[in-house]
C-alpha cells in the first residue's frame, strides 16, 4: 500500500506530467486562458487516461505481448487514444454544449496529446501491475488537471497586469510555466 501512496505521489508532483515530462504543453498553453475551459479540459484529459491506459494495458498484455506483437504497440495505443477522444467528444458535445464550444479545437486534439499516448507506454515501460497502473494513470492525470487549472488561474491575473505588448499571451505563459516549473523541482527528493 506505501508503494502506491509513493508512486500517487511521484506521479502527482515530482514527476508532473506538464512540469517535470513537459508532455501536453500544446493544450497546457493553449486552453488555459480561462479555469471553466481548464477545468472542462482537465476532466476530459483524466476521462481519457484513465480509461486508455486501462484498455492499452489490458491489450499490451494479453494481447500483444504473450503474441509477440509488442512492435505494433504505439499503432494500436493511438488507435485506442482516439477512439477513447471520440467517444468524450459525442458524450460532452450531447450532454455539455457549452463544454464542448469553449473546448472547441483542443477537445480533438487530446487524440495528439503526448500526454495521453505518454502515460499508456510509460506504463508499460515501468512494468506496472494493474493496480500500480491504475494509480499512476489516475494520478497523473490528477496532476495535469491541478496544473492546468492552477495555472488558468494564474494567466487570468495575468491578464489584469500591466504586462509589456512583446510579452502579452504565450511568451508570458510561458515565462510562467518555467516558474511553475522550477517551484516543482523542489518536490524531486522527497521520494
Amino acid at each position: 500500500m506505501s508503494d502506491l501512496i509513493a508512486l500517487a505521489f511521484t506521479a502527482f508532483l515530482v514527476q508532473n506530467i506538464i512540469l517535470n515530462q513537459f508532455l501536453g504543453i500544446c493544450s497546457f498553453l493553449g486552453v488555459s486562458n480561462k479555469r471553466s475551459s481548464a477545468i472542462g479540459m482537465g476532466f476530459a484529459v483524466f476521462f481519457v487516461i484513465v480509461l486508455s491506459s486501462t484498455v492499452t494495458w489490458t491489450i499490451y498484455w494479453n494481447l500483444l505481448y504473450p503474441y509477440g506483437l509488442t512492435f505494433m504497440r504505439t499503432i494500436v495505443f493511438i488507435l485506442v487514444v482516439a477512439a477513447m477522444v471520440q467517444i468524450l467528444e459525442m458524450a460532452i458535445k450531447k450532454f455539455a454544449p457549452p463544454l464542448y464550444s469553449a473546448l472547441g479545437v483542443y477537445l480533438p486534439l487530446i487524440t495528439t496529446n503526448c500526454t495521453v499516448l505518454g502515460v499508456a507506454i510509460l506504463n508499460i515501460q515501468n512494468e506496472f501491475t494493474f493496480s500500480e497502473m491504475l494509480v499512476f494513470s489516475a494520478f497523473t492525470s490528477l496532476g495535469y488537471t491541478a496544473i492546468i487549472i492552477t495555472f488558468s488561474y494564474i494567466r487570468e491575473q495575468m491578464h489584469k497586469a500591466p504586462i509589456p505588448e512583446g510579452f502579452k499571451g504565450i511568451p508570458a505563459g510561458l515565462i510562467a510555466a518555467a516558474i511553475m516549473s522550477l517551484l516543482f523541482k523542489g518536490f524531486v527528493g522527497l521520494i
